[in-house]
């Protein structure tokens, strides 16, 4: 287990002062098995007349915000301290043949239909033809559905460069699939829609990543934004996580901030702008780095 301080700031810079800015925010990490809230706190700027957080169908924490005061500079900063422990996942419930994953046929699982939702296409991730043959030689009959996800997780880390230029929010996967190139979010969207086509439940997950590797470790890729990955449904065994980007499962590197269908359902921040504003500009910084000892609140 590690202890983390995530800093996440978003920064908006319009030319022309808007009369007011409403938005959505996803920024407070889950609290779960894996993972213990140690502080938060969110601070915006100007500060929002009216803020409204509630929990979404899948339980992230999410906060609708409006600021009504005149402006030409908006700045979200989320400022976390967390523990964070690996995922575990026991070996029998990996060594399932894949077929028997598929939520349709685990009825007798009490939670079976909650996953079920994630094996349909969704805003931002079609399953396609194409894709579905992308995944086939990962999936072939009887084999255990962990050696068939860590191998379809290691070929797209293989398969598909990391190129920020490459893609936008609103890149297709059949697009990425296509250039074969892309980000986090395009690996991961990529990744639930392979399983998807092949009857599993994928969901996309938002995060962060440890900017700091563990020693001997090399530097993690993404780790300088809000990152993401693709988890699969496990009967009796919840879900089990990988992070294509860097070709491995998700550790305690990783800390889970929402998950859904895909990146529409949990984007970080999102909104819209009343007035004419001109042209704008937003920069994102994450930082999520050790500590010895939580000190919340943060100075």
């Amino acid at each position: 287990m590690r202890t983390y301080r995530i800093r996440h700031q978003t920064a908006y810079h319009y030319e022309r002062r808007v009369t007011s800015s409403y938005g959505l925010y996803h920024l407070v990490p889950r609290e779960d098995a894996r993972q213990h809230l140690l502080g938060h706190r969110i601070d915006v700027d100007p500060v929002p007349s009216d803020r409204v957080t509630d929990v979404d169908v899948y339980g992230n924490t999410r906060t609708w915000y409006h600021v009504t005061e005149p402006h030409t500079d908006l700045v979200i900063i989320g400022t976390t301290d967390l523990t964070v422990a690996a995922q575990t996942v026991p070996v029998e419930a990996l060594a399932l043949p894949w077929e028997r994953c598929r939520p349709e046929q685990r009825r007798d699982i009490a939670d079976w239909w909650r996953a079920v939702d994630l094996t349909l296409p969704s805003p931002r991730v079609d399953v396609l033809p194409e894709v579905a043959g992308y995944a086939a030689p990962s999936f072939p009959p009887g084999r255990p559905v962990g050696e068939a996800v860590e191998e379809l997780n290691r070929r797209i880390h293989a398969d598909f460069a990391y190129d920020p230029k490459a893609t936008t929010v609103t890149t297709r996967v059949g697009e990425v699939l296509r250039i074969r190139a892309g980000v986090c979010q395009d690996f991961a969207q990529l990744m639930v829609s392979c399983l998807r086509s092949v009857g599993l439940a994928g969901r996309y997950v938002s995060g962060y990543l440890a900017t700091v590797p563990a020693p001997g470790q090399p530097r993690n890729i993404g780790a300088d934004a809000t990152h993401a990955w693709a988890g699969v449904w496990i009967p009796g065994a919840d879900w089990y996580d990988l992070d294509p980007t860097n070709d491995r499962p998700v550790d305690e590197s990783h800390a889970t901030v929402a998950w859904g269908r895909d990146y529409s359902d949990v984007a970080p921040v999102r909104g819209v702008i009343f007035g004419d504003g001109g042209g704008s500009s937003m920069k994102v910084s994450v930082d999520m780095a050790p500590l010895e000892v939580s000190t919340f609140p943060a100075p």
